[in-house]
């Protein structure tokens, strides 16, 4: 007989990772536009935490993590202007937007059922 164990976190958080894939030339290029708005969502009711990830083996799909509270937080921030100001281009030095990279992206929507931290 197996027993289940029951998450002793009340509240689960909904996780967003946003896959986009990243020819590897454009890496480095991806990992300073991201910086420069990193901030952006900061302070955004429900905003629980953000990470962007590289991949270390050949693969071109970078994730995106962010972690909310809830549906509604994360709906919210897609809707604020904090959230299309981070997504525009980053003014360049002279005043000209930076192109656009040539670059895909997935939406992945999930909630945590288990959270253990480490000691």
């Amino acid at each position: 007989m197996s027993s289940v164990i029951k998450n002793s976190v009340t509240k689960k958080s909904v996780i967003k990772i946003n896959a986009i894939t990243v020819p590897s030339e454009l890496g480095d290029e991806v990992a300073k536009r991201f910086a420069a708005r990193a901030g952006a969502v900061d302070g955004m009711s429900g905003f629980q935490g953000f990470e962007l990830l590289r991949p270390t083996d050949d693969r071109e799909t970078w994730l995106v993590i962010t972690r909310w509270d809830d549906e509604e937080s994360f709906t919210a921030w897609t809707q604020s202007a904090q959230f299309r100001d981070g997504h525009k281009a980053a003014l360049a030095a002279g005043g000209e937007a930076p192109a656009p990279l040539p670059i895909s992206a997935e939406l992945w929507s999930y909630e945590v059922e288990v959270d253990r931290s480490g000691s």
